[in-house]
Parts: structure tokens; C-alpha cells; sequence
């Protein structure tokens, strides 16, 4: 197993992916890591639908393109479509009295651990938020209350090197009170 601190290195967002099916196996241990992920109040506001199947993947493709966006996702073989669902009465009533939406926050923390797990087992992922949400609702039959927040595109990466990490510099968004 590597270094935590190595695998935040490797992880980046994927755009040019190999063809090659994804393992369930795989895909499951992304699940699990994520399905680990801390929420408040425990409520686990989070559901994953791991899309492999061909015929589903290429119905998929259109939702999350358009306008020259997320062309890439064309030789992508396998999603995860990330919905939130309703969060446990518990985090909704501390929402309400904090004036803090935690289920958002609670799913990028999921989303997080998915990526970093992907990225332990060889696979490379990309997030995307530019998505259709009606056009997966219909796809999947979601129900009303069920949003789509995400989808990440999972497989293996067909390039070699990892591009440098273009981030602003610790001082900048970091301050210490010592």
C-alpha cells in the first residue's frame, strides 16, 4: 500500500481513458471506501449508481456533454452517477439551526474517498458537475426527490505522465494561528 501523501499526488482528473472494461471488483472497493466516508449526523445522504454496462454507458454520454464539454467521456467505460437523497431528520434539523446545508458537503467527502480508492487500485477518475440532471433522471427513473450531484467517469488512463499540479501556494490559502 503507498503513502497517503503519494497517493494525493497521483490522483488527477482523467480525460483521455483506455477502453478496457473496469473491474467490478474495483468499482466495489470504490463503493465500500466511499460508502465509509464520514457524514453528519451519520445520515449517509449518498447513492452510487456504477454504470458499465456499454448500452447504458453510451446513453449516459450525452448527459454529461454539450456546448464542447466532456468530449472525452466518449471512450470513458464506466460511471458513477452520485445522487443525493434525503438526509437523516437529525442533520436536517442541525441544517435548519446552523444555517448549514451539510449534505452537499457530506457527498464531496464520499466522492473524495470513491477518487482516492480509484486511484490505489490503478484506475484514474474525472468529477463532473456539467451534467443534464432531468435527462439522468428520466435515464435511471429517479424519483422527484432524488438529485443528481455528480458523476464521475472511471477506467484506466491510456496516457503515462501525471501533469504537474497547478495549485496556489500554501501561504495563500492557508493562515496559522500560533
Amino acid at each position: 500500500m503507498s503513502d497517503y501523501f503519494d497517493l494525493i499526488q497521483r490522483r488527477e482528473s482523467c480525460r483521455s481513458y483506455d477502453p478496457k472494461p473496469v473491474e467490478r471488483e474495483k468499482l466495489e472497493r470504490c463503493v465500500e471506501a466511499a460508502r465509509l466516508s464520514p457524514s453528519a449526523c451519520n445520515s449517509q445522504p449518498w447513492r452510487y449508481l456504477i454504470v458499465t454496462n456499454p448500452a447504458l454507458a453510451e446513453k449516459l454520454r450525452p448527459c454529461v456533454q454539450g456546448l464542447g464539454m466532456n468530449a472525452f467521456a466518449d471512450r470513458c467505460p464506466a460511471f458513477a452517477v452520485v445522487l443525493e437523497e434525503k438526509a437523516a431528520l437529525k442533520a436536517v434539523v442541525a441544517a435548519r439551526f446552523k444555517d448549514q446545508n451539510f449534505a452537499p458537503i457530506d457527498i464531496g467527502l464520499s466522492v473524495s474517498q470513491f477518487c482516492y480508492a480509484a486511484t490505489e487500485q490503478g484506475l484514474s477518475t474525472c468529477i463532473l458537475g456539467w451534467l443534464n440532471e432531468e435527462k439522468i433522471r428520466t435515464l435511471f427513473e429517479l424519483p422527484q426527490g432524488t438529485r443528481v450531484r455528480l458523476v464521475l467517469c472511471v477506467g484506466y488512463a491510456s496516457g503515462g505522465a501525471l501533469r504537474e499540479k497547478k495549485r496556489k501556494p500554501l501561504a495563500e490559502m492557508s493562515r496559522f494561528y500560533e
